[in-house]
């Protein structure tokens, strides 16, 4: 495997060139995250990502981790990093400071984000939960909660789990049968959950988890559950960890891939019950939920960028290195790269590409969350969580999915040694794969896309975005670039198609739930390659400005040209390809009668 180097230029282009990044250090409480400063943060956690993280990689996928009655011990090292990691300040980069965090921009988070998925995604998987628990506690937790979980959380001392999933209970939390007893100022919580990322670890010195659970008066369905705080050692009375709960790891899974990330099965109460203190009020549970869980959506289609920039890393590096064959239409004697090869080209850059759109697209719903959270105008608030609402599942669904893609496309460039072990190409394609699955599958995103997200509002937030690729797109025809100009007239086709499935699900989910939810997946896919190709596009007009100002980067920049336009020619057609099957509803799927598969 690879080492792994943080592309902080790329990532400063989104975040600076692409994005507005002036009107994110305007706003309040963020005056002082200035561009300068920014740039130190991403350069100390890109060498923290390369140092630390990413040597520890493919020992903790060899490794994996040990389960020994009820404890777990991690890979060697991950300890040793996981403290180096607190000791930095890492955990709590967009945190509040007034728990100890750095208070600096999601945006800027995001990106620190992509790295630690992108070197040591097992690893990066425990500060991603606990950061769904932050907010969770943040938005919901009393003040007293506030002050005894949050100091430790942030700062990573302590780490968050998100309990939802039950061996009957799946994705249908409906169905969670979890009990939490009223006993004085607490509960008494017993229960088992499932695949519950970083249950157990000898990382931290306290496990705060946060379980889904039904009070015995509780009316079925949704609307009987609860929220609630389950540490795993009790909080003494200095706010260290004290009595042991009555919660125990009793398991934990054999996966495909992410190894030396603990997926345990938890047992509350097997010895009367386990402490439990309530979130909010009883029944609002799965509402509070949702906080942290939008939260861990977005970073896990950060998860699909990270992994599929890692394997484009891995990928480029061994065609460079990788003799083999001669150039076409060359000196049949001489003897080149593979890089020269014009299919490694098409899938080298079909991988650059989409990398380049999918961190556009996140770090597009990281800045709108910054302006949705402080900007002091009301209505831009408003409309900007609505373009957060919009995005969430499609960065989620849409990046998991091209990310799973790009990883299958690395082992393909690596040819025969890219399905041996040896070489790591094999294990970014085993860990992307979970991505689709956890925090709701592709399935699930894309059916509140098309429900909570364009029906609800009558397609509101998705025409308001639609506009703005409009006018994008009127920019590329008037460009003097030919470059750019050939971006234009597959843009928008891709907005018409976008345009024409957006109408079709407003008009059509009401009264045939069934048809729009057929072609749901397609829909969302298709949003997300139109999405990509908008950012794409924007860039490629931001580059040619560059050059046309005497920029002394000029092969960056007509890069980035050069990519936008392969994208726009070899996947944005893509777009328009997947609408028939949003139109189709369920015309084929409804006349498939279930015995017959």
């Amino acid at each position: 495997m690879t080492d792994y180097t943080a592309p902080t230029r790329d990532m400063r282009f989104v975040m600076q060139e692409l994005l507005d990044f002036d009107a994110i250090n305007g706003l309040p409480g963020f005056e002082e995250a200035t561009p300068e400063l920014v740039d130190a943060v991403l350069e100390e956690a890109a060498k923290f990502a390369g140092g630390v993280l990413a040597p520890l990689n493919q020992s903790g996928d060899q490794t994996g981790v040990r389960w020994d009655d009820g404890a777990i011990t991690m890979p060697e090292g991950f300890v040793d990093a996981y403290q180096q990691f607190v000791e930095g300040g890492w955990n709590g980069v967009q945190c509040d400071e007034h728990f100890g965090g750095q208070g600096l921009p999601e945006l800027v988070a995001t990106a620190t984000q992509e790295m630690w998925q992108a070197a040591n995604m097992s690893f990066a998987l425990g500060p991603l939960l606990t950061a769904g628990a932050i907010e969770a506690m943040h938005a919901h937790g009393t003040e007293q909660q506030q002050a005894t979980y949050l100091h430790k959380l942030v700062s990573g001392e302590w780490s968050g789990t998100m309990n939802l999933t039950e061996p009957q209970a799946g994705s249908d939390l409906a169905a969670v049968r979890t009990r939490a007893t009223p006993e004085g100022d607490h509960y008494l919580v017993q229960g088992q959950k499932i695949y519950i990322t970083w249950g157990e670890h000898d990382c931290a010195e306290n496990i705060v988890h946060l379980v889904l659970a039904r009070t015995p008066d509780a009316p079925a369905g949704v609307k009987g559950i609860s929220l609630f705080i389950v540490p795993k050692f009790l909080p003494d009375a200095d706010g260290n960890p004290g009595e042991r709960n009555d919660v125990r790891c009793v398991n934990t899974e054999h996966k495909i891939g992410i190894h030396a990330s603990p997926t345990c099965t938890m047992s509350y109460g097997d010895q009367g019950g386990a402490i439990g203190y309530l979130v909010g009020e009883e029944g609002k549970g799965l509402m509070y939920m949702f906080t942290m869980m939008n939260e861990a959506r977005h970073k896990v289609g950060v998860q699909g960028l990270a992994i599929a920039d890692r394997a484009y890393q891995q990928a480029r590096w061994y065609a460079s290195e990788r003799i083999q064959g001669t150039p076409a239409g060359g000196d049949p004697a001489q003897k080149v790269n593979i890089l020269h090869h014009p299919d490694i080209k098409r899938m080298m850059l079909t991988m650059r590409s989409q990398v380049e759109a999918m961190r556009a697209l996140a770090y597009s719903a990281s800045w709108s969350m910054d302006i949705s959270r402080r900007h002091p105008d009301a209505k831009e608030r408003e409309q900007h969580q609505a373009r957060v609402d919009l995005l969430i599942p499609i960065v989620k669904g849409w990046c998991t999915e091209v990310g799973q893609e790009l990883a299958s496309l690395g082992v393909q460039v690596h040819g025969g040694m890219g399905y041996v072990e040896e070489t790591g190409a094999g294990q970014h394609y085993r860990d992307a794969r979970i991505t689709t699955i956890y925090e709701g599958t592709t399935g699930i995103q894309a059916n509140d896309l098309i429900g909570r997200k364009t029906y609800k509002d009558g397609g509101k937030a998705m025409h308001a975005m639609l506009a703005e690729m409009e006018g994008l797109a009127a920019e590329l025809e008037g460009s003097g670039d030919a470059g750019v100009r050939a971006i234009h007239e597959p843009l928008t086709a891709g907005i018409n198609a976008l345009r024409e499935a957006a109408e079709y699900v407003v008009r059509t989910h009401g009264e045939n739930p069934a048809a729009t939810s057929a072609g749901a997946v397609p829909y969302l896919m298709l949003a997300g390659y139109v999405c990509g190709g908008a950012l794409l596009a924007r860039s490629a007009l931001i580059a040619r400005a560059a050059l046309d100002g005497g920029t002394a980067e000029t092969g960056f920049y007509e890069t980035k040209i050069v990519t936008a336009r392969f994208y726009a020619q070899h996947i944005l057609p893509r777009a328009a390809a997947l609408l028939p099957a949003v139109l189709a509803g369920d015309d084929a799927v409804g006349a498939m009668d279930v015995a017959q598969f």
